[in-house]
């Protein structure tokens, strides 16, 4: 695993190395939020702007990754396709777990790491209550 910080990129404080702690013991997505309430636990001194930064900085570098999850953005530290089903009628959002797209990679010249997909259609429950009659 390559280390999240280094020296040539940012100054190694005792706060990020607490941040950086608990990003390497995260396994699924977070977002920045989860993130400060489980380092404020550990250092009251440590805000959330620097939390946002410090995952700001780490995203512009590569080291982690964001993605848009029902209008927030969430992280991680592994190379994930993030992809949703969301409905139309009552807005609801399931997370579909996709792992490649061939048809993708004849349009796309390169390689594919990752992709985000949003899939907007009628869920099972919307279709069930539309075929009922509807009462005036």
């Amino acid at each position: 695993m390559i280390p999240i910080i280094n020296k040539m990129t940012l100054r190694k404080t005792n706060q990020k190395k607490l941040i950086e702690e608990e990003i390497k013991s995260l396994h699924s997505f977070f977002d920045a939020e989860k993130l400060y309430m489980r380092v404020s636990k550990k250092n009251k001194k440590i805000g959330i702007a620097t939390v946002y930064r410090f995952l700001k900085k780490l995203t512009e570098e590569g080291k982690i990754h964001s993605y848009s999850c029902n209008r927030k953005i969430i992280y991680s530290t592994n190379v994930r396709s993030h992809c949703h089903f969301i409905c139309e009628n009552c807005g609801n959002i399931k997370h579909i777990n996709l792992k490649k797209l061939d048809f993708l990679q004849k349009e796309v010249k390169g390689d594919i790491c990752h992709f985000q997909l949003d899939i907007t259609g009628v869920c099972e429950k919307c279709q069930t209550k539309s075929k009922k009659p509807q009462l005036c």
